[in-house]
């Protein structure tokens, strides 16, 4: 059986809107709960008009129960309205993940910011090919009043940056051309955390794209990478299956000042 658990949070309102704040989050929660009932694989967090879809899992999902075995991660996001208005724009994203896991960089290598400014997506993936943790690709939504909102897709590639302070790094690059040829570079800390089942803890701080006039909407990533070192394979994400799943949870905080939450658990089994 699938363990998942999701709920939505606050949102930073004026007090005097409190009550209609707590009544559109019953609202939302029960809207989330009818969708649960039918949904298998789907994270689907609801607030009001915004709609936040989480999705994710880990491959292999049989693991050992007392060592950990390298595993590939994927994720992707959705945020869209009920309405089909433009939805606030995603200022930060945290992410907490499970505890029965680990990060590896010995032996890998890394790539700094000033190796990826200005840089195209091929020249930044050939200034530092064994440095690639991740692909992927984002979408956004642009609007102006001269014409109809359209959509533009960022690829995506995430770098492993130099340790900061200790704690292993991640810059994620991301490309655009709008309004003109564009290259996003963000550094992301891994931090190593004892928060429950949660053990490294990130946050991305989500640039804005052509000024704030392209809204975040979608968001696609796979990463993992294997590679040998002094005669010993290693893996960058590895996990053990020791009480049956793992978790992960995230939080979205918005321009608005709403912020929404949801975690969610896969199953797993212990590999003999």
């Amino acid at each position: 059986m699938q363990r998942r658990s999701f709920h939505a949070l606050r949102a930073s309102k004026p007090s005097c809107r409190r009550r209609h704040g707590l009544r559109a989050l019953t609202l939302a929660a029960l809207t989330l709960l009818l969708f649960l009932a039918g949904a298998a694989s789907a994270a689907r967090i609801v607030y009001g008009d915004l709609v936040v879809f989480a999705e994710g899992g880990f491959k292999p999902t049989a693991l050992p129960a007392r060592h950990n075995a390298p595993i590939t991660l994927w994720t992707e996001g959705k945020i869209s309205t009920i309405s089909g208005d433009q939805p606030p724009r995603l200022r930060e994203v945290e992410l907490e993940f499970d505890r029965h896991g680990s990060l590896v960089t010995s032996g890998l290598a890394s790539c700094t910011a000033p190796q990826l400014e200005g840089a195209t997506v091929a020249q930044a993936r050939q200034a530092c090919p064994k440095a690639i943790v991740g692909e992927g690709y984002g979408q956004a939504t642009v609007s102006s009043p001269q014409a109809p909102p359209y959509q533009i897709t960022l690829p995506i590639t995430l770098f492993n940056g130099p340790h900061q302070g200790g704690d292993a790094t991640i810059l994620a690059y991301a490309y655009g051309t709008v309004p003109a040829p564009t290259a996003y570079v963000v550094p992301i800390v891994i931090e190593p955390i004892h928060d429950g089942p949660y053990g490294y803890r990130l946050k991305v701080a989500i640039p804005e794209i052509d000024n704030g006039a392209a809204i975040p909407t979608a968001v696609h990533i796979r990463a993992g990478r294997f590679w040998t070192f002094r005669s010993h394979r290693y893996s960058y994400l590895n996990a053990r299956c020791e009480v049956g799943f793992l978790e992960a949870h995230g939080k979205f905080s918005f321009a608005n000042g709403l912020t929404v939450s949801g975690s969610v658990s896969r199953p797993c089994t212990v590999r003999r």
